[in-house]
Parts: C-alpha cells; sequence; structure tokens
C-alpha cells in the first residue's frame, strides 16, 4: 500500500502563474481562498458566442472561435464548480448553454464530440469532426449537478440510459463520462446497478487504458472518480420525476463517491481506492457509483 501524499500547493500557484490563464486563476482563488465568484464569471463570459455556445479555445484542444460542444463542458464545469447558490447568473447561463446544445444534437440525444466548424483551425490530432457522443455523459451530469431543467437533458439522460443499459461500454473517457453522469443522476439504483456493468473495464491494477491517446496512456481511479466527499446537489422538485421521488433525491444527495486521497492499493488482489460508505435510510449503506471497491474500515 501507498503511504499519504503530500500536496505541495505553493508549487501547484507557482505553476498557475507560469501556464494558467486568468479564468484558472480565478478558479483557484475561488476554490483555495475563498474568494468571490464574480471574477470567474467576469473570466467566462468573453468564451461565449452570440449563439449561446463557447468557443475561443475554452477547450484548449480546439482553437477555433466557433461554440463547440467540448467548449459547452467546459463551461458546464466551471458552472457546476461555483454551484447554482451562487447566483441567478449561473443557472441562466446553464439553460442558455442547453439551449445551444439542443440546436446542435443529433436525432437520438447525444452531441457530436466534434463539430464540423473545428475544420480549418488549430486542433490536438484527437479532435477531428465526428458524431461520438462521449462528451453526453459529461454534459449531463453538469446539468443534473446545477438542478437544470431541461428538454435537452431528457433527451440525453435517455440516451446516456440507452448506452449504459446497452452493450459493454468501450473504456478510456467513454467510461471517466459515464460515471460522472452516474454520480449526478438522481436514479442510485439504476446507477449502482449500471457501475457493476462498467467494472469490468479496470484491469486489474485499476487503471483504464485510453484507446487512441499517447502510448501507455491510462485512466487512473482518482480520474475516473475523483470526488472525496458526498456533496448534496439541487434535485428537480416534483413527484417521481424519472423515479426520483423525495427518497431518492435525498439517497442521491447523500451519494458521492469518498475516496481517501490518495490511498492506493498497488496488488490486483487489493481493492484500489478506500471509501467510507454514507449511510442511508435505518443505518444501511447508500447507493455507491463507485467503479473501485471500497475497503472495509475507516
Amino acid at each position: 500500500m501507498t503511504g499519504p501524499t503530500t500536496i505541495d500547493l505553493a508549487a501547484a500557484r507557482r505553476f498557475l502563474y507560469d501556464d494558467a490563464r486568468l479564468l484558472e486563476r480565478h478558479r483557484v482563488a475561488v476554490l483555495f481562498d475563498g474568494a468571490p465568484a464574480a471574477p470567474v464569471l467576469d473570466a467566462l463570459r468573453p468564451y461565449r458566442n452570440d449563439d449561446g455556445g463557447w468557443g475561443h479555445a475554452l477547450e484548449p484542444d480546439l482553437r477555433g472561435p466557433d461554440s463547440q460542444v467540448s467548449g459547452a463542458l467546459s463551461a458546464l464545469e466551471v458552472l457546476a464548480e461555483l454551484g447554482p447558490g451562487t447566483g441567478p447568473e449561473v443557472q441562466a447561463l446553464a439553460r442558455e448553454t442547453a439551449d445551444w446544445l439542443s440546436s446542435v444534437s443529433l436525432p437520438d440525444g447525444r452531441v457530436p464530440h466534434v463539430l464540423p466548424t473545428a475544420a480549418g483551425y488549430p486542433a490536438a490530432p484527437w479532435m477531428v469532426p465526428n458524431d461520438g457522443g462521449m462528451l453526453t455523459f459529461g454534459i449531463a451530469a453538469h446539468l443534473w449537478e446545477l438542478g437544470v431543467e431541461h428538454p435537452w437533458l431528457d433527451a440525453a439522460t435517455a440516451w446516456c440510459w440507452r448506452q449504459l443499459d446497452g452493450e459493454a461500454m468501450v473504456g478510456g473517457y467513454t467510461v471517466h463520462f459515464a460515471v460522472a453522469f452516474l454520480d449526478a443522476v438522481p436514479e442510485p439504483d439504476r446507477a449502482a446497478a449500471a457501475v457493476e456493468r462498467l467494472r469490468p473495464a479496470l484491469r486489474a491494477d485499476g487503471t483504464i487504458p485510453v484507446d487512441g491517446g499517447q502510448d501507455g496512456e491510462v485512466l487512473r481511479p482518482l480520474t475516473i472518480s475523483p470526488s472525496r466527499h458526498p456533496q448534496p446537489r439541487p434535485v428537480h422538485h416534483g413527484a417521481d420525476r424519472r423515479g426520483a421521488g423525495p427518497a431518492r433525491a435525498r439517497a442521491a444527495r447523500r451519494r458521492r463517491l469518498g475516496v481517501r486521497l490518495p490511498a492506493l492499493v498497488a496488488r490486483s488482489d487489493r481493492r484500489l481506492a478506500r471509501h467510507r460508505h454514507p449511510r442511508g435510510p435505518g443505518g444501511a449503506p447508500a447507493a455507491r457509483t463507485s467503479l473501485t471497491r471500497p475497503c472495509a474500515g475507516p
């Protein structure tokens, strides 16, 4: 078993000063220094286009100005990080982003990985126009985290469940985004069952290979499921929305990954991440969407 890992926050800050955009500097200030959220939103807005989407290399792998699905994912990540309690602009921007997503969605509910407008602009070699839908999982996850009600989210959620209920999914980042969706959607029992179908994607050492990535590129457990503690999130009000009545909503709030950083076990016959189960009604363990099985004990 590896020992505790210390984090050199000062070195991380130096890295930010060397390489980060103003947006990331403000995000770190909110997360670590209790800074206000307004500068984050001020730095985010210039990436937004008149069509309601996001471009201008907000996702650094695509350098063009046009709105892209990955730009929408990046913007929603920032908004979800701030949280809906930050102010009405967060929710408004999320809903308007969902409006734009509706305009580029495919008939089955997913959004393309890269839109054709990216052609002709600098981009990472793997960011070529294609209709792969894996980002749909991550985008839906952030909209669920933000408590947004929108027709696009309904269609996207249905598409995500169809993929998860079908044949075994491919590995790599598809699993990463799928786990984010399962952590966010307020259907814990169904999510827990889906995780069991995803679990075979893990290799014996707890990693998932990235097909088409750099040589030897893998996703590690804390990349796949990074959240440390259960975090409450807004859920849609009203009885039994997609089966998520008040009891299910409470379970969804409790259901987040409790990874102990970075207590990873290297041997394949041991569990690869340590978790403390949240407790559900009557003291029973609540549903979990972790691909890495919890160890017993604190």
